[in-house]
């Protein structure tokens, strides 16, 4: 059975807890790497200078996103991406916990909206 390594389980601190439960009962059965739950503002504001975030009001700031990836992680392949991504909204659900994709901003179930598409991101919906 998957589970968190050190630097993942690291990452886990700070996130609400709702995040964490479907992350905690996910890895038991898709291997996957948390990137980055928790972040400064500096740190945010970096990202938008970059264009790799569009906001400056992020729920990373409040524990409430989490960015992950597939284990092994391989950024090319989407396939892997877009299943984690799936399965991880099935376990949310199953949990009762709503969560917005990055790759399904208006939560739609349509995978090709337009604008900033953040495959590896999930933030609760308040």
């Amino acid at each position: 059975m998957p589970r968190f390594g050190k630097k993942s389980r690291s990452r886990l601190k700070g996130l609400d807890s709702d995040i964490v439960n479907v992350l905690n009962q996910s890895i038991k059965h898709f291997d996957f790497s948390i990137i980055e739950g928790l972040r400064t503002l500096e740190t945010q504001k970096s990202y938008v200078a970059k264009g790799a975030s569009k906001t400056l009001r992020s729920k990373h700031l409040e524990g409430k996103a989490v960015d992950i990836a597939p284990y092994p992680i391989d950024y090319d392949d989407i396939e892997r991406f877009v299943y984690l991504g799936g399965f991880i909204l099935g376990v949310a659900s199953q949990l009762g916990v709503k969560l917005r994709w990055g790759l399904d901003w208006d939560r739609d179930t349509f995978t090709k909206d337009t604008g900033f598409r953040d495959i590896g991101h999930f933030e609760l919906v308040e």
